[in-house]
């Protein structure tokens, strides 16, 4: 069986990883950088391509192919993805999962220092209303900078991003300084993130809700240990995801997969 995995995420790799134990598959992932790319080959993957694509370039790769199934196991975030991919599914007439990592349960979680809000020209706003005093920690990818730095100097601006070079071009463009750039190499611990907040002197720090793979909760415990705002980006909503097509763990996953073996 031949699998067409939208990747980049943790999530994805765990997928490539317990596809190739349990069934008999070849696995083409997608990732936006070789970073993610090789990832995706160490864990398993077949053949992997690591640039972002277009929906005909999708196209083009499974037109005329005999692959089976798209898995979308992109970031909650990348609601532009996610709706290429349906959008494929449909005119190829391949079927399509999702692989949906679940909400942060925050339960139990002092969640009184989070405000809420459904962008980030929306946090750059709230920042520059609110949270005048203090640095900036933006721990939501390089891709979203621009949008808080509408509003807020880069002088107070700290993103912990990957350092690959369209991320570090999208720095230099937007005049963060490089001795603010935080390196990252994975989820930071709670101890971690609060190393961050006093080295820099933070006084609010911006995240997605990106569920706890993301390291939402050691942001959070973090910022209630320092006594310091967060700001949080909810998800998306994607009117053209069928909720029957969501996956939310290997389990359910295997359900689907079962269909097609």
């Amino acid at each position: 069986m031949k699998i067409f995995l939208l990747g980049g995420t943790k999530d994805s790799i765990n997928i490539i990883g317990h596809i190739k134990k349990n069934y008999d598959a070849c696995i083409l992932t997608t990732t936006t950088t070789e970073y993610g790319a090789k990832l995706a080959r160490d864990g398993g993957s077949d053949r992997t391509i690591a640039r972002p694509l277009p929906k005909e370039d999708i196209i083009e790769i499974l037109s005329g192919t005999d692959y089976d199934l798209i898995i979308d196991a992109t970031h909650p975030f990348a609601s532009h993805i996610t709706r290429t991919a349906i959008g494929v599914s449909q005119q190829l007439k391949i079927p399509y999962i999702r692989f949906e990592r679940p909400s942060t349960n925050l339960k139990g979680i002092d969640t009184s220092r989070i405000h809420y809000v459904n962008s980030f020209s929306e946090a750059g706003k709230l920042i520059e209303s609110e949270f005048i005093k203090g640095n900036v920690l933006h721990f939501a990818g390089a891709n979203t900078m621009e949008e808080i730095l509408s509003h807020v100097s880069p002088d107070r601006f700290y993103p912990r991003i990957l350092k690959a070079a369209s991320s570090l071009e999208k720095c230099e463009k937007l005049n963060v300084d490089p001795s603010h750039i935080i390196e990252m190499k994975g989820a930071a611990s709670t101890a971690e993130n609060i190393e961050l907040i006093e080295k820099y002197d933070a006084s609010v720090m911006i995240t997605k809700e990106s569920g706890e793979i993301g390291g939402v909760i050691d942001k959070i415990n973090a910022a209630n240990e320092k006594d310091i705002a967060v700001i949080m980006i909810q998800r998306p909503k994607i009117e053209e995801l069928d909720k029957n097509s969501i996956v939310s763990n290997l389990d359910e996953l295997d359900i689907k997969l079962k269909d097609f073996f």
